[in-house]
């Protein structure tokens, strides 16, 4: 699946943050990228790391879904989660949609490197559900795709953003119980990690390696209705803190990939805006600003396509 043959060049990476609704801003951004390259993404990108809202995009687009494919999707199912007020009822809509995508399907129906991020929250360390066994750095002789779970148990994981949503309990096929919660609380910007599976464990060079990394933007908060519960909800200490813990969690990671890595060239796109109509959220459940949110993420990726050109083409 992941080809590091004498014969290939370069090894380009895709990496999307997590980010909730805002997830429609990544979609603007790949829909341009996709026209760029001709291709579906699954066919140029040799590994797709995603966290979160990026974990489902990710699975998406290593499964073979085109990026229309996946904004049809978001568009008739994000408001339908996000707008569930209880989290056992977000979980249950995520867990319903994640059944009717995925069905049961494993690691080894990805048609590219796919890495999803997850929380190993009892551990308090990360767990990244990967393709291929030459991304483990340890544990080769007892490694699965995917630690033998389906692709739906991994993405809900990898969402489950406590307490809003709830705890996901996934079972590997050696019958272990996890704890998986959201992959933002280790690393909303899963860049990094996607980066030394390439250089450290696939052993590319640096030199040869190309990085495409998606944001979801950053926005001003949204000023909601007095009566709106969804206002209340988001003034909560735990959606101020959630949502402040996964910025600065983007940030610092690609902090340290400009330290750590430096020679290998990324396109970061990732755009902070002030204008009271781009307030929004993760829990947006309005179609026209999420609309707004993706126009946006189109923009960007123009204004970084020369760039772009000079990765991909």
């Amino acid at each position: 699946m992941i080809d590091n043959s004498s014969e290939r060049k370069l090894f380009r990476i895709l990496s999307l943050d997590g980010g909730g609704a805002k997830g429609f801003y990544t979609l603007g951004v790949l829909k341009e990228i996709e026209a760029l390259v001709g291709c579906r993404l699954c066919d140029k990108f040799d590994l797709v790391y995603g966290t979160s809202t990026g974990a489902i995009i990710a699975a998406l687009l290593g499964i073979g879904k085109s990026v229309d494919e996946i904004e049809e999707l978001y568009r008739t199912h994000v408001v339908t989660v996000m707008a569930r007020l209880l989290p056992w009822k977000k979980t249950a809509a995520l867990e319903a949609l994640a059944s009717e995508v995925f069905g049961d399907l494993k690691f080894d129906a990805f048609k590219t490197g796919v890495g999803i991020v997850g929380t190993r929250w009892l551990e308090e360390r990360p767990i990244i559900f990967k393709t291929d066994i030459r991304q483990a750095f340890l544990g080769k002789a007892t490694f699965e795709p995917g630690f033998g779970c389906t692709i739906r148990d991994a993405v809900v994981g990898s969402c489950s953003a406590f307490p809003f949503f709830m705890k996901k309990f996934v079972t590997t096929s050696r019958g272990e119980r996890i704890d998986v919660r959201d992959g933002g609380f280790v690393a909303n910007n899963p860049t990094l990690y996607a980066i030394v599976d390439a250089t450290e464990s696939l052993g590319f060079a640096r030199k040869d390696v190309r990085v495409v990394s998606v944001g979801v933007g950053e926005y001003p908060s949204p000023r909601l209705p007095a009566w709106s519960i969804r206002k209340w909800l988001s003034k909560l200490p735990t959606m101020v803190f959630l949502q402040k813990t996964m910025e600065i969690s983007s940030q610092s990671m690609d902090q340290l990939r400009k330290v750590l890595f430096r020679e290998v060239e990324t396109v970061r796109i990732h755009t902070t805006y002030t204008e009271p109509e781009m307030a929004t959220d993760m829990l947006e459940v309005d179609l026209q600003k999420l609309g707004l949110l993706w126009q946006r993420g189109r923009d960007c990726a123009r204004d970084a396509e020369a760039r772009l050109r000079e990765l991909l083409i």
